[in-house]
């Protein structure tokens, strides 16, 4: 037999294969698992130029993947002066005023809703502090910024706009904007004036980036969107000059107001891939966030708001899913809030068998109980992002806990019913809404924040199963991902202690050793 291109001894394994559940070696031979056993397995698989390493007790895992992340947009989101430290809106006058300018702009991201004090996002609040300079900070949601009025001025922003979405330039009652611009569309209005980094500049922040995600563990991620110029063209550009440190699967994004045309193009556009990445997929929004205001509600928040879907026409929404389904195309739909995510459900119900067709739902942040075995029932994909819990706090004082109400607030990020209820639950960090650090996911799952402190956490088995098997199950890929078995890729993750037996707070600084998506190495520690 063909000698093997990497062979890992001496390791402790979790090979989430029931058939075998447990080893200590196994022997890679182009990107693939060859054997799977004990040193005397994979003896005969050792060639002259096999690399053979020896873990030294090491705990290693099926590849960890982000099943929500978004690391070729976010390389334009995570832009500028760094905001999630910010607390109250001193702080946040005090980091503008020393703010470095780029092309003499103010550039900022990942500020807490919660640094106004509840007060409205408005520039006022801070274009003393700016000195007339044009200001873009994007609020930690990604679905929300301020920008202030020279920025808006440079826009030709100047009053109220409408959209074929759900997207709001907020003005007050004088029609003038104060700067919040609600949803992507009316964020989309100063993208012709803000500053853009050059095609070089993204192809070396993206490969810094995706080793970065490596080194926590990562061996791939579901991307969220096929966001920015030709991202197609800029990972080919990259696997022309080196290796993708992590396998990327993109859904490109499925607006309001997209007519057959467009369906059949985010259909055909599931034929482009590479080496190491692929479009799989398409991805709705059915609403916005809670604490912007544009989470579905089946009831209004304190403020009287969140009772519009993002699509104006849900039935449209309904009917572009159809379209996707019948084309064999899988859906990832974003739906926070309770009325949005029951709208999901009932779409994919309408659907009717969907044989090895899943979809899935992204973030459920509060949902009823009626809600939760239909996703098991529906087949339907529960993706969540443990990380956020972290924007919230227990005694329900931030703003996404008192939007809601106490009760509503009781149900967040519900990931161990979800799972007792026998539905499948994909972790992802949203990246970089919170931080990329697989670790942190796992350890978060595990020991909820914030308002979901509450509640029952997943087991150190359930949630390595989410960023492992259940990620390939939400992907259509478990056949072939999220196991160590002959056959399957060679995507794995080894630790200096087991994650699965450790306590949660160790696990999130656990020493990643080695990292190895598609039979390479990509990671590891020195």
């Amino acid at each position: 037999m063909p000698p093997a291109d990497l062979i890992l001894t001496g390791a402790h394994i979790h090979t989430l294969d029931p058939t075998n559940p447990q080893a200590t070696a196994l022997a890679v031979r182009d990107g693939h698992i060859a054997a799977v056993g004990h040193e005397a397995d994979v003896r005969d698989w050792k060639g002259p130029r096999t690399e053979q390493i020896d873990l030294g007790g090491a705990t290693l895992t099926p590849g960890l993947v982000d099943s929500h992340s978004h690391p070729v947009w976010g390389l334009e989101m995570a832009t500028g002066l760094d905001l999630s430290a910010v607390a109250d809106l001193e702080e946040l006058r005090a980091a503008l005023r020393t703010a470095a300018r780029v092309d003499g702009w103010v550039i900022a991201w990942g500020l807490d809703h919660n640094a106004f004090g509840g007060r409205p996002v408005d520039r006022a609040l801070v274009e003393d502090a700016l000195d007339g300079a044009p200001a873009f900070i994007r609020l930690y949601d990604g679905h929300s910024a301020l920008a202030s009025g020279a920025a808006l001025r440079a826009a030709g922003v100047e009053g109220p706009r409408a959209f074929a979405q759900r997207a709001t330039v907020v003005c007050d009652d004088e029609g003038r904007p104060t700067g919040h611009l609600v949803e992507h569309a009316a964020m989309d209005l100063l993208n012709d004036v803000l500053p853009r980094p050059s095609h070089a500049e993204r192809r070396t922040r993206l490969v810094e980036l995706l080793s970065a995600m490596a080194a926590t563990g990562l061996t791939g991620a579901h991307v969220m969107d096929l966001g920015g110029d030709d991202v197609p063209g800029l990972l080919a550009a990259v696997e022309q000059e080196t290796h993708l440190p992590l396998r990327l699967r993109l859904a490109p994004w499925c607006m309001p107001g997209v007519d057959k045309d467009g369906l059949d193009e985010l259909v055909a556009l599931q034929a482009e891939r590479g080496r190491h990445w692929r479009v799989g997929g398409a991805k709705f929004f059915m609403d916005g966030t809670v604490e912007g205001g544009t989470a579905w509600l089946e009831h209004a928040d304190c403020h009287g708001q969140g009772t519009d879907a993002f699509w104006p026409d849900p039935q449209a929404y309904a009917n572009a899913v159809r379209h996707l389904h019948a084309a064999g195309v899988r859906t990832a739909t974003h739906a926070i809030g309770d009325a949005a995510v029951r709208h999901v459900l009932d779409t994919v119900a309408s659907l009717g068998p969907g044989g090895r067709l899943t979809h899935r739902i992204e973030h459920i942040e509060t949902v009823p109980d009626d809600t939760i075995p239909r996703f098991a029932e529906l087949g339907v994909i529960a993706s969540m992002q443990p990380p956020h819990t972290a924007y919230t706090r227990a005694d329900h004082t931030d703003e996404w806990s008192k939007r809601l109400g106490d009760e509503r607030a009781a149900r967040a990020w519900r990931t161990r019913d979800l799972r007792d209820a026998g539905a499948v639950v994909a972790l992802g960090s949203d990246w970089p809404i919170a931080h990329y650090d697989a670790r942190q996911v796992l350890a978060t799952a595990r020991t909820p924040r914030g308002a979901a402190s509450a509640a029952a956490g997943l087991t150190g088995l359930m949630a390595l199963e989410g960023v492992t098997s259940h990620a390939a199950v939400a992907a259509g890929e478990g056949e072939v991902a999220g196991r160590i078995a002959p056959g399957f890729r060679a995507d794995l993750t080894a630790f200096g202690l087991d994650p699965v037996q450790a306590p949660a707070d160790e696990v999130a600084q656990a020493p990643v050793l080695l990292t190895v998506s598609g039979g390479r190495v990509t990671h590891r520690h020195r």
